[in-house]
C-alpha cells in the first residue's frame, strides 16, 4: 500500500516589534542611562535663563522617568554650534559614550546639537555604531530607527544653511558698518585711549606717553628686543596690565594707525562659518581707511618716518659667510658702525670681524664686497682698526660740539618758542571743549522745549544751529588735537637737541653706540687714514683722519 504524500504550503509570518530600540539599552537594574545635552548660542541675559530652564527641564524629565536612570546633563553656553573644537562639554560628553557610561542622549533639536551636517552626521553614526541612541524632541527623530539617518541629513542641512545665512547676514552689517566709517575700539587692548564721557575715544595722557617713547626709541635706533627690555626694567605694564612685553606687542604699536588718529576697517575675515578661521584681509577682501576718526597721539610725520625704518631695516642685503651659507642681512642694534659706516670705493657696507693671529685677537672693520668677491668689484677698500676708527669719530663729535655750542642761544630760544606755542594750543583746545560742554547741555534743554511745542520754528532753527555748531566744534577740537601733537613732539625735539649740546659741551671721551646713531647719520671711508662724517639735521660734514 503506497504512502499518502502530503504537501505543505510555504508561508510567510510577520512578526512585529515589541520594543523599541532604546529599551535594548538597559543596565544590570534595567533601567537605561540617559544623558541630556543643552546649548545656548550666545551669552546674553536671556539666552542665559533659557539655558538655566534647558538643565532644570531635562533634569526632572529623566528624573521623572521609571526606566531612565540620570547619566548627566551637558552644556555649553555662548559657544557656536558650527563647530566642535570650542564645545568642552560636548566632547566631554561623547568621551563618556565611548567608555560606555552612556546609553542614550536626549536633546532640545538638531540645531542645538550641531549646526555643521558632516559633524553631526559623523557624531550620530559613532554613537550609533556602539548601540547609542541620540533623540531630537523638536523633529521627534531617534537616530537608532532605520529612517534616522535621512531626516538627520535633511534636518541638520536645514540647520547648516540657517547658520551660513546668519553668518553672511553678520558679514554683509560689518561691511555695511565699516563703509559707514564706524570704527570700535577694543579699549582693553589699545594702550593711550580710553572710552570718553560722549563715547568717543580720548586720550590718556600716562599711556599716550609711553606709545611716544616706543616710537621715539624706535627712531633712536633701538631694537624691539631692546625696547622690551628697557620697558621690562621700568616696570611698565602693557595696556592689558601685565608688566611683560613682546617684540609683537612692540611691532603692533608701532604699525597701528589708530596712534594718528586713523583707522582701518576690516583688516580680517572669517573664512566660513564652519571652520571659523579667521584670516588677515591681504586683498582678497574690501577694506575701508577712515581718517582723522579720532585724536592722533603721535604725528603722521614719526609713524611715517617708522614705517620707512622699518622698510630699510627689512630689506639689508644678504651677505655671504665664510662658512659659504648666505642668510639675510639683519639690522643690529648693538653696533652702530653697521648701519653707518660704508666703502667710499663702492657704497658697499663695513662689516665688524674678528680677526686671530699668534693667538691674540683684533677686531677690525672691512667692506663686505671685499670680503665676499675679494678685489672683484672693490679694489682698494682699507680695513679699519676698530679702535683708531672709535678714536677718529670721538675726534669729529667733539669738533661738531664746538660748532654747535655757537648756536646754543639759538636753540634754547627754539625750545622756548616751541613750549609757548604748546601752551597756547592746549588753551585753544581748553575753550573749544568748554563751549562744546555749554553747547551739549544747551541743546539738552532746548530739547525738552521742542518735546513741548514741535511746531515752534525759532526752536527748530535754535536747534539746527547748535547742532551745526556742534559738528563744526568738534572738526576744530580735532584739528587743535592733532596740531597739540605735533607741537609735542616738536617740543621733545628741541629739548633733546638742547640737552644734547649741554652735554656735548663737556666733550666726549667714550664711543656710546646708541648716542652715535643718535647724531650721526653717515661714515664714510676715502682711504685708510682718511673718514667723511656727515651729521645728522645738520648740514655739517668732517673729514677726519685715523691715527
Amino acid at each position: 500500500m503506497e504512502a499518502a504524500t502530503t504537501t505543505l504550503e510555504r508561508r510567510v509570518r510577520e512578526i512585529p516589534p515589541t520594543r523599541k530600540p532604546e529599551e535594548l539599552l538597559r543596565n544590570y537594574d534595567g533601567k537605561m542611562r540617559v544623558a541630556a545635552y543643552c546649548r545656548v548660542s550666545t551669552d546674553s541675559e536671556e539666552q542665559l535663563n533659557s539655558y538655566e530652564a534647558q538643565k532644570t527641564y531635562y533634569t526632572q524629565k529623566i528624573q521623572d522617568s521609571p526606566d531612565w536612570e540620570m547619566a548627566g546633563i551637558y552644556a555649553d553656553e555662548g559657544i557656536s554650534g558650527t563647530s566642535l573644537k570650542k564645545r568642552a562639554e560636548f566632547n566631554k560628553m561623547i568621551t563618556a559614550c565611548k567608555r560606555g557610561r552612556i546609553d542614550f542622549i536626549i536633546t532640545k533639536s538638531l540645531s542645538r546639537f550641531a549646526r555643521n551636517t558632516v559633524d553631526c552626521l559623523d557624531t550620530v553614526r559613532l554613537l550609533k555604531a556602539n548601540g547609542i541612541g541620540v533623540y531630537f524632541e523638536k523633529e521627534n527623530i531617534n537616530t537608532l530607527t532605520e529612517s534616522s539617518e535621512f531626516l538627520v541629513t535633511l534636518f541638520s542641512g536645514f540647520a547648516q544653511a540657517e547658520s551660513e545665512s546668519l553668518s553672511k547676514n553678520v558679514a554683509w552689517g560689518k561691511e555695511k558698518s565699516a563703509k559707514a566709517g564706524n570704527v570700535h575700539f577694543q579699549y582693553k587692548k589699545m594702550l593711550g585711549y580710553r572710552k570718553g564721557e560722549d563715547g568717543q575715544p580720548e586720550i590718556m595722557p600716562e599711556e599716550a606717553a609711553i606709545v611716544r617713547r616706543i616710537y621715539r626709541r624706535y627712531l633712536d635706533g633701538c631694537t624691539l628686543g631692546k625696547i622690551k627690555r628697557e620697558l621690562d626694567e621700568d616696570g611698565i605694564p602693557t595696556a592689558q596690565g601685565v608688566e611683560c612685553w613682546s617684540p609683537a606687542i612692540i611691532h603692533n604699536i608701532l604699525t597701528n594707525e589708530k596712534y594718528i588718529g586713523d583707522a582701518l576697517l576690516l583688516k580680517t575675515y572669517v573664512t566660513d562659518c564652519i571652520s571659523q578661521k579667521v584670516r588677515k584681509n591681504r586683498g582678497e577682501r574690501v577694506m575701508y581707511y577712515v581718517e582723522n576718526n579720532h585724536p592722533a597721539i603721535v604725528s603722521r610725520e614719526t609713524f611715517d618716518l617708522v614705517r620707512k625704518e622699518m622698510t630699510r631695516r627689512s630689506s639689508k642685503r644678504k651677505v655671504l659667510q665664510k662658512s659659504g651659507k648666505t642668510e639675510l642681512g639683519k639690522y643690529s642694534g648693538k653696533y652702530a658702525l653697521t648701519e653707518l659706516l660704508v666703502c667710499g670705493e663702492c657704497g658697499s657696507p663695513y662689516k665688524r670681524v674678528t680677526w686671530a693671529r699668534d693667538g691674540k685677537k683684533r677686531i677690525v672693520w672691512r667692506c663686505v664686497s671685499r670680503l665676499e668677491f675679494g678685489t672683484k668689484y672693490c679694489h682698494v677698500s682699507p680695513t679699519l682698526d676698530e679702535g683708531k676708527l672709535h678714536h677718529a669719530i670721538l675726534d669729529a663729535m667733539n669738533e661738531y660740539a664746538a660748532i654747535r655750542q655757537e648756536v646754543c642761544p639759538d636753540v634754547l630760544a627754539m625750545v622756548e618758542e616751541a613750549k609757548q606755542a604748546l601752551t597756547q594750543a592746549g588753551t585753544k583746545l581748553l575753550t573749544l571743549k568748554r563751549r562744546l560742554d555749554e553747547v551739549s547741555h544747551e541743546q539738552a534743554d532746548l530739547l525738552d522745549m521742542l518735546l513741548a511745542n514741535m511746531a515752534d520754528t525759532d526752536l527748530n532753527a535754535r536747534m539746527k544751529a547748535l547742532t551745526d555748531e556742534k559738528a563744526s566744534l568738534k572738526e576744530q577740537i580735532l584739528e587743535a588735537q592733532q596740531e597739540e601733537v605735533g607741537l609735542e613732539e616738536q617740543v621733545a625735539k628741541r629739548q633733546q637737541m638742547w640737552d644734547s649740546l649741554i652735554e656735548c659741551s663737556e666733550g666726549y671721551t667714550e664711543f656710546d653706540d646708541e648716542f652715535i646713531r643718535q647724531i650721526i647719520q653717515k661714515i664714510t671711508v676715502e682711504d685708510a687714514d682718511t673718514i667723511r662724517i656727515q651729521f645728522r639735521d645738520s648740514d655739517v660734514v668732517l673729514e677726519q683722519g685715523l691715527q
